[in-house]
């Protein structure tokens, strides 16, 4: 996949995101949830790696806020998830590995990082398990989205 192909598959993605987050949402405990973020999180790991799926979500993430369709959170939750996605996947090569990486990364690890930031910005943090099945629900649905998507994909279109 040249330079290119990858910028703009990256651009597709983040597009599929915000449109997916206007359209797309359903209250879930003290957040909403935004599944597609997680299934473009899970996507991106898979098809590009760690690192365009950190950037992604991240630029999903900052592009919601701007536009109101989202609070600070969208970034330790997308963030993580997308990381740890990555990395799962690359290890071992499976798709239900990078789903599995998506939820524990958003709905764990996410959540505890949002903790500090909801502190800071939104004047209350809450305890460490008050945002966990927010984040659960969220990124649990997103990650199946992109399960059956994946599944629908060839192995050999995820050679980068």
């Amino acid at each position: 996949m040249n330079r290119t192909h990858k910028l703009t598959l990256m651009a597709m993605l983040i597009a599929i995101g915000i449109v997916g987050a206007t359209f797309i949402w359903f209250p879930a405990g003290v957040a909403r949830a935004y599944p597609v973020q997680h299934a473009v999180n899970v996507i991106a790991a898979v098809i590009l790696g760690p690192g365009p799926a950190i950037l992604i979500a991240f630029a999903i993430g900052l592009l919601r806020n701007l536009l109101g369709l989202g609070t600070i959170l969208a970034f330790p939750g997308g963030m993580a998830g997308a990381l740890l996605a990555g990395l799962i996947y690359r290890w071992s090569k499976k798709k239900s590995s990078a789903v599995i990486g998506e939820i524990i990364g958003t709905g764990f690890i996410g959540s505890l990082l949002a903790v500090p930031l909801a502190q800071f910005f939104l004047g209350h943090g809450g305890g460490a398990l008050f945002f966990i099945p927010a984040f659960l629900v969220s990124s649990a649905s997103g990650a199946v989205l992109a399960w059956i998507i994946l599944a629908r994909i060839p192995k050999e279109k995820f050679k980068i």
